[in-house]
């Protein structure tokens, strides 16, 4: 895949448009992986100029900061901003809403002020400025819900732009009870992806899994890899993983058009 290092281009004396964050998910984690390529697909057949840090990039610190260490996440943050800074970096895209959401809120304070955006919102422009055709494909007429991830919707307020992108797959959109700016977490926000779950009668990912098994998709649709794991691990505690997908936005646009 045809993936450039800002390293590689500055030794070039190129300068990309756009750094694609990666996150620490889409780096390491099996699954959130192909969103990763996915997005990278798309992004080189829309000729975007963009670059990524590579091993240059580091955790943004937004675990951290949830469960409670400060002094951790600074140190995180400020390294990532020192590497940003030198390159000169503008404009960020990243595929995870926390990551999103802490370089765009949480770094202007500590000396990084950047252009931020999610996936879906600037996958959402190139379709604007036609650089991108979205078509539905192997998806046309098929039912699809979309779980709003916390750090997308109810903190940063971006709402239409993925849902923009799923009707563009000519698929029956159908919201769940529970959605938008009264959406549910699916349980991994504030770094508890990373531990085991409090007492109580039922675990969140189960009880938003249930939200939407009841409008009865084919697939649930997330723009989040934390999201994406919640719901994926809901669904098979359901045994329903044999008839009910759960795909990234940016996974459904790339095997639509076949990438």
């Amino acid at each position: 895949m045809n993936v450039p290092t800002m390293a590689e281009l500055m030794a070039q004396g190129k300068q990309p448009e756009v750094l694609f964050w990666v996150g620490c998910a889409g780096s390491f984690d099996d699954r959130a992986k192909k969103i990763t390529k996915a997005f990278v697909k798309i992004l080189n057949k829309a000729k975007v100029d963009f670059a990524v840090l590579g091993a240059e990039e580091s955790c943004t610190g937004d675990p951290a900061k949830r469960s409670g260490n400060e002094f951790l996440f600074q140190m995180q943050a400020m390294a990532n901003i020192e590497v940003l800074n030198t390159y000169e970096v503008k404009k960020i895209i990243t595929a995870c809403p926390h990551c999103f959401n802490t370089i765009k809120n949480e770094y202007p304070e500590l000396g990084g002020s950047y252009e931020v955006m999610h996936h879906t919102q600037f996958l959402k422009s190139l379709l604007d400025d036609g650089k991108l055709t979205i078509e539905g494909g192997s998806y046309k007429g098929r039912k699809i819900t979309f779980h709003d991830p916390c750090y997308l919707g109810r903190a940063n307020d971006v709402y239409e732009a993925p849902r923009e992108l799923i009707r563009k797959l000519e698929v029956e959109l159908v919201e769940m009870k529970r959605c938008k700016i009264n959406g549910l977490c699916c349980g991994a926000g504030g770094a508890q992806m990373f531990k085991d779950a409090e007492k109580g009668d039922k675990e969140v990912n189960i009880l938003r899994t249930e939200d939407a098994l009841s409008v009865q998709p084919d697939i649930i649709a997330t723009g989040c890899p934390f999201c994406n794991t919640m719901m994926t691990d809901g669904v098979k505690n359901k045994q329903k993983e044999s008839s009910i997908e759960v795909m990234d936005i940016a996974e459904m646009i790339a095997n639509a058009q076949d990438l």
